[in-house]
């Protein structure tokens, strides 16, 4: 969706260009995209510049870590197979791997003992990704076991090592 490479809008400091969010879901009417999309930058003042920002790669360029925590079981499965559906996922797609990714995992007892979670968690690290291992309680729901995400302290202080770590050996 761009015209050339130079941008007008860009050239005009005090004119701003519109720029309007679409968003799509699975209907079978979005096959009419590509033809709105179209259309809108028909629209004068509208952007047709590649320099706007994309969020998910500002935010892996921005970070100097990254924390997901909890990690529920759907996201698990959804990062496990590449799936990057939403911000987070598509943050964690992009994610650069030569900067810490932790992940502490938090589900129910009976889904955190079931086989394809250690699969999962076992990609995750293959990965790089770092686990702060779920702990053992009584949850919410009920049920006792291992399945809760680490204690806030816990999870604290490895995001501290780790920091303290990368910064150092980044420096070396």
């Amino acid at each position: 969706m761009e015209s050339s490479a130079s941008c007008p809008a860009a050239a005009a400091p005090l004119e701003r260009p519109f720029r309007v969010l679409v968003g799509v879901t699975g209907s079978v009417a979005a096959l009419k995209l590509p033809l709105l999309v179209s259309r809108l930058l028909d629209i004068p003042g509208m952007w047709k510049c590649r320099s706007d920002p994309v969020l998910h790669i500002d935010l892996r360029r921005w970070a100097d870590l990254m924390l997901v925590a909890p990690l529920d079981a759907n996201t698990l499965g959804k990062v496990a197979s590449g799936i990057c559906d939403n911000l987070l996922t598509c943050v964690i797609r992009a994610w650069d791997c030569r900067k810490p990714l932790l992940f502490c995992p938090a589900m129910n007892t009976a889904m955190w003992e079931h086989p394809i979670t250690a699969q999962q968690v076992g990609l995750l690290r293959a990965f790089g990704y770092m686990e702060i291992p779920c702990v053992a309680k009584k949850l919410v729901c009920g049920d006792e076991g291992l399945g809760a995400m680490a204690e806030v302290g816990t999870i604290v202080d490895k995001v501290k090592e780790v920091l303290f770590w990368h910064g150092s050996s980044q420096r070396s």
